[in-house]
């Protein structure tokens, strides 16, 4: 089964992300291999295993957000909340998000291709984390009524196809079905 899909590392070369290239070398360094269920686990700070402790990524969103300020697409800033100071981080390159809600709402619009194996594999994979992240209703909310219901009827039926089955079919997008699979859970 998806679920089931075993993590296998093909090559290790470095990617130029910190993040990216620290998550090589934990899926290099495992003895048998894990599931993707578990390496998203692991991978998030989502589960505590002292048998896994080593594979785990520290502060994740933290390190996210400080990428993201380093590229220039999120900003800093203290926001008092009554009784405590707490660090956000708001979009501070509004071009860059509207390009890529531009393209998700593409992607079920003009350029729907009504087959997930014929879809870009980076906007399949963009679509499933803006499902699983619970955000890929706010990136169609500005689509007008009409297109609006056709965008989110075709996301429901994409994102409602069977994992297993259609991970089965795939070529070169098994992990993205798998990921799918493991939110769906």
């Amino acid at each position: 089964s998806a679920l089931s899909f075993q993590v296998l590392l093909k090559s290790d070369a470095p990617t130029g992300d910190v993040l990216l290239d620290e998550t090589l070398r934990h899926i290099k360094a495992t003895e048998s291999p894990e599931t993707v269920q578990t390496w998203i686990e692991l991978l998030t700070g989502e589960t505590w295993n002292p048998f896994k402790l080593q594979y785990q990524l520290r502060n994740v969103r933290e390190r996210i957000a400080k990428a993201l300020v380093e590229k220039g697409i999120l900003t800093t800033e203290k926001q008092n909340f009554l009784l405590f100071d707490m660090t956000t981080h708001p979009v501070s390159n509004a071009t860059e998000k509207q390009r890529l809600v531009k393209k998700l709402q593409e992607s079920m619009l003009e350029r729907w291709v009504n087959d997930p194996h014929r879809m870009d594999r980076r906007t399949l994979a963009l679509l499933v984390l803006a499902h699983s992240s619970d955000v890929l209703e706010n990136v169609l909310a500005s689509l007008a009524d009409d297109k609006y219901d056709v965008a989110m009827n075709r996301t429901k039926d994409l994102l409602d196809m069977d994992p297993e089955v259609e991970a089965a079919k795939a070529k070169g997008t098994e992990m993205i079905w798998a990921v799918l699979a493991a939110f769906n859970k």
